[in-house]
């Protein structure tokens, strides 16, 4: 019975590599490749937690308790397959229905005049870019722009460019093409070491912030890959700045 298990078990893995592949073979506009990559989060004991990356750049992690590295790589996998899966309804599709639907829903929590929806230059007019300009894509696969932007917001990127007059439409042009890759990460860690520089303890209490809401997402199962994107790079500033201390 153990065996059977086992068995099944480690389908999850092949099943969810499997149905990348499958979706590239069709003419799925996966810009990195049909490629499932996995992290186990470094520890001596469990429970041992691992997160997998999704082509597109959506992120789902382990959600249970897993004794065992290879039990947290299945738990992710399956997290991750029941959503791939889910991602395939039409309703997940970026078409023109679902771009009037999301603009409506982005208006009504901000409050929005219903004129700024087509100004590029307001925020619900960039969103509208973005996804007009991925019409055709899944939610899955427009994960990873979404995230590029919500870094830049957070991180107070997008403030600063618009000080330097660059319009919205001007970043979402730019940014569109670039890939959320080490030396993006690079230039936000060395954004939060001047922080802390300029106000002490600034940067450990956004880690505590980003590693509490991380885990929360986590045990919930949710996509997660901005706010473990937050974590990597303040996690990234923290090292940097401790190894600038120490020497």
């Amino acid at each position: 019975m153990l065996m059977l298990s086992s068995s099944v078990a480690v389908n999850v893995v092949e099943a969810l590599q499997e149905f990348w592949q499958m979706k590239q073979a069709r003419g799925a506009d996966l810009r990195n490749g049909a490629l499932v990559i996995y992290e186990s989060v470094p520890s001596s004991c469990q429970p041992y937690v691992c997160y997998v990356t999704l082509p597109g750049g959506s992120c789902f992690g382990s959600f249970q308790n897993c004794p065992t590295k290879a039990e947290a790589r299945r738990s992710a996998a399956k997290i991750a397959l029941m959503n791939s899966v889910f991602n395939e309804h039409p309703s997940r599709r970026i078409s023109d229905d679902f771009i009037e639907k999301a603009v409506a829903d982005a208006r009504a929590s901000f409050k929005g005049d219903p004129l700024e929806a087509d100004n590029p230059n307001t925020g619900i007019g960039a969103f509208r870019f973005m996804l007009e300009s991925n019409k055709g894509r899944t939610m899955l696969e427009f994960q990873e722009l979404m995230t590029v932007f919500q870094l830049l917001h957070w991180n107070g990127s997008l403030k600063a460019m618009r000080e330097r007059q660059c319009s919205r439409q001007e970043v979402v042009a730019h940014y569109s093409n670039r890939a959320l890759d080490d030396d993006m990460r690079s230039q936000m860690a060395l954004d939060w070491i001047a922080r802390e520089q300029e106000q002490a303890g600034a940067l450990g209490k956004e880690l505590s912030l980003a590693e509490r809401e991380l885990e929360a997402a986590r045990l919930a199962g949710r996509e997660l890959r901005f706010p473990k994107e937050k974590k990597d790079i303040l996690m990234l500033a923290h090292t940097q700045l401790s190894g600038s201390l120490s020497s």
